[in-house]
């Protein structure tokens, strides 16, 4: 069972990949770097319970590093050299990979769930934004409109506010001043139910909880990330409302971090209840 402490260190690497995703797609390259570095220091600093045998799969490591070269490579050579979630989520893979041929059960635990937790967000993140629109797929517009703009639209419009329907995910404002903001991409909400999904199955796979629970924490896991999203949506609204593009935009950098470690505080918290033992009866 992970402690307390644990909990601690995991919200903290949660947000500093965050800080750095958001700040490698949208602030200073340098920076989110930074961030990154931290995040994955930390992950050093879980102490995990448990005797697991160490098998030190060493081709896992030669593998690791050949992915984080390969990104790299691929960001250097392209002419879109910004990195996104993705890259983040690229070179986590690498790194976790590098730490189960590492001879530390803390390390090899540790490179088990970010090996999860990366896997399946990338898997998740190819199939919606990638093969998709590959297949002619419009999921993330569909989703985009009926989802996320609609309800935020109504519920905004309900509120009192002045706020026009421009296109598929567009809306005009006339507040301080006139403008139109785009919903989509990022503010769909849908990175975060990926990551949230993602945490829930890596931390299944080095906690022992039964599948019937799993199951009930996915669910719980994507209503919660939309109702948080479905807020900050609103409360972005309202700030560009009441104050304008530049302090709505301030806030969508920041509002982000902090709606997604309140969702992964009340997560977590509960997936640690699951994995405690069961008392024992009494004789």
């Amino acid at each position: 069972m992970l402690e307390y402490r644990n909990i601690l260190i995991f919200l903290a690497v949660f947000a500093l990949f965050l800080g750095a995703t958001v700040e490698i797609s949208e602030g200073s390259i340098y920076i989110g770097i930074i961030l990154f570095a931290i995040g994955v220091v930390m992950i050093t600093r879980l102490k995990i319970e448990g005797e697991v045998p160490v098998k030190s799969p060493k081709h896992r490591l030669f593998i690791g590093i050949l992915i984080i070269i390969a990104d790299i490579i691929y960001n250097l050579t392209t002419s879109n050299q910004q990195l996104g979630t993705l890259d983040v989520m690229t070179f986590l893979l690498g790194l976790s990979l590098i730490a189960q041929g590492i001879n530390r059960e803390d390390a090899h635990r540790m490179g088990v769930f970010g090996m999860y937790m990366s896997g399946i967000f990338i898997v998740l993140f190819l199939i919606f934004f990638s093969l998709f629109n590959k297949l002619n797929v419009d999921f993330t517009h569909t989703f985009d409109h009926y989802v996320v703009l609609l309800p935020s639209f109504y519920i905004i419009k309900a509120a009192g506010l002045p706020v026009e329907l421009v296109s598929t995910e567009t809306v005009r404002i006339r507040g301080v001043e006139d403008m139109t903001v785009v919903i989509g991409g990022p503010c769909s909400g849908l990175y975060s139910m990926f990551l949230l999904i993602s945490t829930v199955v890596a931390y299944s796979r080095i906690e022992k909880i039964g599948r019937n629970k799993v199951f009930s924490m996915l669910v719980l896991s994507v209503a919660v990330a939309y109702v948080a999203n479905l807020t900050r949506v609103t409360i972005l609204y309202t700030v560009a409302f009441y104050h304008g593009t530049e302090m709505m935009m301030l806030v969508h950098e920041h509002l982000g971090w902090i709606i997604f470690l309140v969702v992964v505080t009340v997560i977590l918290s509960v997936l640690n209840k699951f994995s405690e033992p069961s008392p024992e009866p009494e004789q």
